[in-house]
């Protein structure tokens, strides 16, 4: 019997890098992992800590990444570069440069570039780097063999960028979140991030419905804002899933056909 940990993400209210990482960290991976993990990227000005919120009756856990340097335009490819030469685990390295390369691609086709041509804005700054890798740092912690998703909830309006005033969602998280469900919320506001978008399109192995599993821990990562009718949290529910349970659905779903 062949048992596989799973992690869930259930971006309802959206999700962006930070939020992802602060519902993992929500769920148990340890913050001490996640920091000597990043500290293997050797590039410096930055600290990981923790805060509990309240968003909406739900207690979750905000990561908040200081780092001074704002908006620093690195090329796609001298992330590549960082993140191969970095001293990573390899699941870690190999996440984190697909999602990266997804971002890449995403960007890329918004203004018409190849993706090793494509210089990241506010996803080239450090704080992103930090939330993206330490997120895959999060999910070795919790030794996630395999990471599914929920529908994706995005905004309305317009929004604020390096570019100026931009549609909601974003043309890049429109390209990103292409044939992956997703949920409308009138709400005026950038509920999925380019780094959310692409932590799910990159890493999701399906997008739907929770897989069948045996839970074993939630976490909420919270979004630095409130919002009216909702939490604004990410949620990820971990737990196992087997072979034995899957053959049991299929069996199940069988026998439903052949009474109806």
């Amino acid at each position: 019997m062949t048992t596989r940990n799973v992690a869930w993400l259930h971006p309802f209210a959206g999700i962006a890098g930070d939020m992802t990482l602060g519902a993992l960290l929500d769920a148990g991976a340890e913050l001490s992992f996640v920091v000597s993990t990043l500290e293997g990227l050797n590039i410096d000005g930055w600290s990981l800590t923790t805060e509990q919120v309240d968003r909406n009756g739900i207690r979750a856990t905000r990561a908040v990444v200081d780092a001074p340097e704002q908006h620093h335009h690195r090329h796609w490819s001298d992330i590549r570069s960082m993140l191969e030469q970095a001293s990573l685990p390899e699941r870690v390295r190999t996440r984190a440069l697909a999602v990266f390369e997804t971002l890449a691609i995403a960007e890329g086709k918004v203004h018409g570039l190849p993706p090793d041509e494509v210089h990241f804005h506010e996803v080239g700054a450090l704080d992103a780097i930090v939330d993206i890798v330490g997120s895959c740092a999060a999910l070795e912690s919790l030794n996630i063999d395999e990471v599914a998703s929920g529908p994706v909830a995005v905004g309305v309006g317009s929004i604020s960028a390096a570019h100026g005033i931009l549609p909601n969602p974003p043309p890049a998280v429109v390209n990103l979140l292409e044939g992956i469900p997703t949920v409308s919320v009138d709400v005026d506001m950038e509920l999925t991030t380019p780094t959310g978008a692409a932590i799910i399109k990159a890493l999701a192995d399906r997008v739907g419905p929770m897989p069948d599993m045996t839970i074993s821990g939630s976490g909420y990562g919270a979004g630095t804002r409130d919002l009216v009718d909702r939490a604004n949290v990410t949620q990820v529910i971990v737990g196992t899933s087997t072979d034995t349970m899957r053959e049991l659905k299929k069996s199940l779903s069988c026998q439903r056909i052949w009474t109806t």
